[in-house]
């Protein structure tokens, strides 16, 4: 943009808005600028659908074609399918130890009855020690085939974890497939048609906001001391029949460095005066386009 407007400026000196009915001369000119995004893909693919013209109007969001999604949709298929085999894996642990812990329970009973026996005397003490002993055994093997169980099923859901953020990837592959509009605007380029293959990062067509349009223009250093960031002024186009048409403006923006006036629009003598360039915003009722000259006068 910055280049096309240094190239061309000179038309709008040649132009010089006929003032036939212009009113105050013309502080400055300048050429329409918006703020211009291009939109790349995403994806890799063939473009399966693509509703999108040069010219046409587009809201936020707005879904305007499908980058091909089979091969995605397949591979999370498959995932989900090892997601499910994977999980018949997990151990059932209370299952498992339900064997253990009813012969602890069992033996736990037993040594409540031999306790009884040994106050009796019907029962010695090497029984009751015998019996601890195989008590502690069987705790042992109950700690140990739970800590095994456990370790085991961690190890499974480590791999089932793994697999549901491949899914999740695909999902976001497949939701970046939709070929979006990120802002409203009209769309100023197509770089791409239906059936063609794209690969990411490649544009697919470039949009820019024309309800608010930016006369950047360029001003002398005794100009600059009378202007501030927020002030108003008069943006004017051409017409018909050499009329012009006024707009309200607002200054956003000032350089705070000084440049040499472009090359090609003053002539040698003047190519070494230092100026500023000035942005000014502007609401487009439609009437403004993207390169279109304008002048602007100071109020």
């Amino acid at each position: 943009m910055k280049s096309r407007c240094k190239i061309t400026f000179f038309l709008v000196l040649i132009l010089s808005f006929s003032c036939s009915n212009s009113g105050k001369k013309p502080d400055a000119y300048g050429l329409f600028e918006a703020d211009e995004i291009i939109v790349s893909a995403e994806g890799n693919g063939k473009i399966i659908d693509l509703d999108l013209e040069e010219g046409q109007s587009l809201v936020a969001g707005q879904h305007i074609g499908l980058i091909d999604t089979l091969q995605l949709y397949l591979q999370k298929q498959q995932l989900n399918a090892q997601i499910e085999g994977t999980s018949v894996q997990m151990a059932d642990i209370p299952k498992q130890v339900r064997a253990l812990q009813e012969k602890l329970t069992g033996m736990m009973n037993e040594k409540k009855r031999l306790q009884s026996l040994i106050q009796s005397k019907a029962a010695t003490n090497k029984q009751m020690d015998d019996l601890n002993t195989e008590i502690q055994v069987t705790r042992s093997q109950l700690d140990a085939t739970r800590s095994n169980l456990s370790v085991q099923n961690e190890s499974v859901l480590s791999q089932i974890d793994a697999m549901r953020y491949q899914v999740m990837a695909l999902e976001d592959a497949i939701q970046k497939s939709l070929i979006t509009s990120p802002i409203k605007g009209v769309v100023l380029k197509k770089y791409i048609n239906k059936f063609e293959f794209i690969s990411t990062g490649r544009p697919i067509f470039k949009i820019a906001d024309v309800s608010k349009m930016t006369l950047k223009v360029y001003v002398t250093e005794d100009q600059l001391s009378d202007l501030k960031l927020g002030d108003t002024c008069k943006v004017r186009i051409d017409k018909k029949k050499g009329k012009l048409k006024t707009y309200q403006g607002c200054i956003t923006w000032i350089s705070d460095e000084s440049e040499f006036t472009p090359k090609m629009i003053q002539t040698k003598n003047e190519r070494v005066n230092l100026v500023y360039a000035v942005k000014i915003s502007v609401k487009n009722d439609g009437g403004i386009k993207v390169g279109m000259p304008g002048d602007v006068v100071f109020n």
